[in-house]
């Protein structure tokens, strides 16, 4: 007959947090060994997919760990893709170049307007 199985801590019951997995000690006994919750990759915050470079651990463990396995060296390193990272650059250069474009525009206009004022007067 199989034997009966008490929980080691204070919680009581089977919840998510409370898994046990059964194992038999070099006395024969069994044992309930708690099993800690899997962990999940970090995710890009733009796009969702996991992020390479950076070690997979529950929340609290990342306080132990060096920054080296929190971050890649680059740019928005632990929570940004390489790809997202590229299309902001790309983005950001594209309006600033349409914020020169505009500039040059309105000062041609404005170059214009005033040979236009100046040949209306003579």
């Amino acid at each position: 007959m199989a034997q009966r199985i008490t929980y080691r801590r204070r919680n009581p019951y089977n919840t998510r947090s409370n898994k046990v997995k059964v194992v038999k000690t070099p006395g024969g006994k069994l044992v309930a060994q708690h099993v800690k919750k899997n962990a999940s990759r970090v995710k890009c915050g733009d796009c969702g997919i996991a992020l390479a470079g950076i070690s997979t651990l529950r929340p609290r463990q990342y306080a132990n760990v060096s920054k080296t396995h929190k971050t890649v060296q680059r740019a928005y390193g632990g929570s940004r893709c390489a790809n997202c990272v590229k299309e902001r650059i790309v983005r950001a250069f594209l309006i600033e170049e349409q914020k020169i474009v505009k500039r040059v525009l309105k000062e041609q206009e404005d170059k214009e307007k005033k040979s236009a004022k100046k040949t209306g007067k003579k």
